[in-house]
C-alpha cells in the first residue's frame, strides 16, 4: 500500500514543519500483517524475523506474538535484540562472526548457531568446550539451485561465488566432525540456506524443496538425523508495484505439503523486509519546486542520508503527496507547473534522489510528502551524519494491542 494508513496520515499533517522528516510506524498495520502471514503458515513451519531489516524494540515487541524467534546477524544485534524481547529463542548468523560475538552467544539464549565455515566450525567447538556448554549447529550451505529459479532475484547470495555459507564440497568433513565425536559440545540439528532476496512464492517454494531435498540426501549419505532445515527469508517485496504483495496463503499450502513429505523435519523460514516493510512511513516536507531544464524538483526536508532504501536498490520509492493548504511566509510560494515532479533531499549530491517523475501536478513547497515501504531497510542502513542534518522524529502508532 502507497497511501499512508489514516493514522499515519493524520500524524504526518499534524507535525509541526521543524519536526520533520520523521519516521511513521503504524504498529496496529504490522500486527495485522503478521497475524495474517503467521495464520497463512502451517503449524510445523516455524517463522523466526530476522532483526536485521528493523531492530526498533517497538517493531520486535510488536511481533512478538506472531514470531517464534529472532535472528541476529551480530554481537550488537545479539545483545539489542535480547534486551528488547528478553527471554525470547534467538539465532544467530552472518559471515565473519568473531571470537568474541561467539562467546556472548553461549549465554542462554542463542538457541541456534548458524555456521558459516569451516573455521567458523572450529572456533565455536573451542569457546563451547571452554565455556562447558552445549550448543545447536545448523550448517549454512551456499548451494546451487538448478533451473534458472533464482534468475528473478533482485540480490542472489547463492549457487554462486560469494562470502556466505560453506560450500557443498565441504558438506562431508564438517558432517563427520559433527557426528563422529569430534565435537561433542556442539549437536548438528540441521541445515540452513538462505540463497536469494526477491523471490515470489513459486520461486521460493521451489527453493524450499530444493535445500529440503538436499538436507535430507545428506543426512541419509551419513546416517545421521536432521530435525531442522531452515529454507531463509527473501520473499519479494516489489517497490514498483507495493500492492502486490507476496502470497504467503500459496507460500503456506506449499511449504504445508513440504511438511508433510518430510514428518521427521521442523521447517523454519526467517523473513525481514516482508514482514515490516509495509508499516513504515518516512514522513518529510516540500522545501522547494525548483524548474531545471525542462523538468522540476521538488527539494524535501533530509533525504537519502535517512532513507537510504532508493539509493541502495536504484529504485523510486513509492509516495504519497499529503496538500498543505496555508503558507506561512511572506515571500511567493513555489508550485510545479507540470504533471510529474522529482524528489530530491537536501544532500549536495545528484545522487540524491528519492523518486523520480512522481505524478504530482500542482505540488507546493509546504505540501507534504509520505515515502511508503519504509519499515525496513531504511533507517537503520543509511548514512546518518552526512552533512550533520537534523535526525529524524519517530513515531510508533497503535503501541497497546496483541
Amino acid at each position: 500500500m502507497t497511501a499512508p494508513t489514516a493514522a499515519v496520515r493524520d500524524r504526518v499533517l499534524s507535525l509541526p514543519a521543524d519536526e520533520l522528516p520523521a519516521y511513521v510506524y503504524d504498529l496496529a498495520a504490522l500486527r495485522e500483517h503478521a497475524a495474517a502471514v503467521r495464520a497463512a503458515l502451517p503449524e510445523r513451519v516455524e517463522l523466526y524475523y530476522a532483526a536485521k531489516a528493523n531492530p526498533e524494540p517497538e517493531i520486535l515487541t510488536a511481533l512478538g506474538p506472531y514470531v517464534d524467534g529472532y535472528e541476529v546477524s551480530s554481537g550488537g544485534e545479539l545483545d539489542h535484540v535480547r534486551k528488547a524481547v528478553p527471554g525470547r529463542p534467538l539465532a544467530i548468523g552472518g559471515p565473519g562472526k568473531t571470537p568474541a560475538e561467539v562467546a556472548s552467544a553461549l549465554e542462554p539464549g542463542v538457541e541456534r548457531f548458524h555456521v558459516e565455515s569451516v573455521y567458523e566450525l572450529h572456533m565455536l567447538a573451542e569457546l563451547a568446550r571452554r565455556a562447558d556448554v552445549k550448543a545447536g549447529v545448523l550448517l549454512r550451505f551456499n548451494l546451487a539451485v538448478s533451473g534458472g529459479t533464482l534468475a528473478g532475484s533482485s540480490l542472489a547470495m547463492g549457487g554462486r561465488p560469494t562470502p556466505f555459507g560453506l560450500d557443498p564440497t565441504d558438506a562431508d568433513a564438517v558432517v563427520r566432525l559433527l557426528s563422529d565425536g569430534t565435537y561433542p559440545h556442539l549437536r548438528l540439528r540441521g541445515v540452513h540456506a538462505h540463497l536469494a532476496s526477491g523471490l515470489r512464492a513459486p520461486e521460493q517454494l521451489a527453493v524450499a524443496e530444493s535445500i529440503v531435498t538436499w538436507a535430507t540426501d545428506l543426512a541419509a549419505r551419513h546416517r545421521v538425523r536432521l530435525t531442522e532445515v531452515n529454507v531463509g527469508g527473501g520473499m519479494t517485496v516489489d517497490y514498483a508495484a507495493p500492492d502486490q504483495r507476496f502470497d504467503w496463503t500459496a507460500y503456506g499450502v506449499g511449504l504445508a505439503r513440504l511438511a508433510a513429505a518430510h514428518p521427521a523435519l521442523t521447517l523454519r523460514i526467517e523473513p525481514g523486509r516482508a514482514l515490516t516493510a509495509y508499516c513504515g512511513w518516512y514522513a518529510t516536507e516540500v522545501l522547494d519546486v525548483k524548474h531545471s531544464h525542462g523538468e522540476e524538483f521538488a527539494v524535501v526536508r533530509g533525504g537519502t542520508h535517512h532513507l537510504r532504501t532508493p539509493a541502495t536498490k536504484g529504485h523510486d520509492q513509492p509516495c504519497s503527496v499529503l496538500p498543505v493548504d496555508t503558507w506561512p511566509h511572506p515571500w511567493p510560494r513555489p508550485a510545479a507547473l507540470g504533471d510529474r515532479v522529482t524528489l530530491t533531499g537536501q544532500l549536495c549530491t545528484p545522487k540524491d534522489l528519492l523518486a523520480r517523475r512522481v505524478p504530482a501536478p500542482g505540488l507546493r513547497a509546504g505540501d507534504r510528502v509520505a515515502f511508503a515501504l519504509a519499515g525496513a531497510y531504511a533507517w537503520n542502513i543509511s548514512h546518518h551524519d552526512f552533512l550533520m542534518h537534523p535526525r529524524p522524529g519517530f513515531h510508533f502508532l497503535g503501541r497497546t494491542g496483541t
